[in-house]
């Protein structure tokens, strides 16, 4: 994990802050509660009775939404404090697991034997992830947990004066942002920002049945593994 975080910016940058990663919804306006209150009712009645695979877990907020009606949630992460924080923020929670998993390096064990996944769930990490790691893990998804798997993206829309600005546009055409840390450390990381288009483009080789819902703040993809 160490080797990882030295290569990975956007683990690292995690590690960094995730003791104060609780205080960022703080700053959420009022419309942003809104469209995640909307989104969180609306996921909850789509994966109830689910065995989900939740990928970049964070601080565990969206794994204490999908135990409400999952019947068994295995949330991971590749930062340990974040996961660290998630374990806390959910040790009442009696059908989620904790793991430490790099979702773009899934163990062989994961999903195997009796422990299969009926859905994988993601938020806020597709936006965190090269053009190229997308295709790797949409490709390793689809390897490892076989078809029919119900498919769950959900993650940010750009909002002109409320999303960080744009830093630059990479050769791939990934798009960075700057990220200050708890410290006053500014980062760079990568934010990509997909079209409708996009997304039904990359998705197509892996998923059927794929369906965009966007707020003003955040979209949402779904579909079934082939």
């Amino acid at each position: 994990m160490d080797n990882n975080c030295a290569v990975n910016p956007v683990i690292a940058y995690y590690d960094g802050i995730a003791a104060h990663y609780d205080n960022a919804s703080a700053d959420y306006s009022e419309e942003q509660l809104e469209d995640l209150d909307e989104a969180r009712e609306q996921l909850a009645t789509l994966l109830a009775g689910h065995r989900i695979l939740e990928l970049g877990c964070g601080t565990g907020a969206w794994t204490e939404v999908l135990a409400e009606s999952a019947d068994f949630v295995l949330a991971t992460d590749a930062s340990a404090a974040m996961l660290d924080l998630a374990r806390m923020h959910g040790e009442d929670l009696d059908n989620v697991d904790y793991r430490l998993v790099d979702a773009l390096a899934l163990p062989d064990d994961l999903g195997s034997g009796d422990d299969k996944f009926t859905a994988v769930f993601m938020a806020g990490l597709w936006s965190r992830l090269t053009r190229d790691q997308q295709e790797a893990l949409l490709l390793s998804l689809k390897k490892r947990l076989g078809k029919d798997v119900l498919l769950v993206v959900f993650d940010d829309a750009y909002v002109e004066t409320e999303s960080a600005t744009i830093a630059r546009t990479d050769l791939q055409g990934n798009t960075h942002e700057f990220q200050l840390d708890a410290d006053g450390n500014r980062h760079e990381l990568v934010k990509n920002y997909p079209t409708d288009s996009y997304l039904r483009k990359r998705l197509d080789k892996v998923g059927r049945e794929i369906k965009i819902a966007r707020w003003e703040f955040y979209w949402v993809l779904t579909c079934r593994l082939k």
